[in-house]
């Protein structure tokens, strides 16, 4: 019985702080996680505002086009 508790002591002072380590580590990754969603996220939407920018000058000058060649027919 003696080699089974001692083989037991062992385990348990090699795991336990490895076992008590694994959620601190879960935690950290979890942040870094959470971190490059929000990063992930800000881009998106910096690429929808461009996105939208591009759009909004597109029709500007769809309208000012629209509005010269009135013009040009006018005169």
């Amino acid at each position: 019985m003696g080699a089974i508790e001692d083989t037991r002591n062992v385990l348990q002072d090699f795991l336990a702080p490895e076992l008590r380590e694994i959620p601190a580590r879960l935690d950290a990754l979890e942040g870094k996680v959470d971190d490059n969603e929000r990063r992930a996220e800000r881009r998106h939407d910096d690429v929808m505002a461009a996105i939208r920018q591009v759009i909004d000058l597109n029709s500007i000058q769809q309208r000012l086009t629209r509005l010269e060649s009135k013009e040009v027919t006018h005169q």
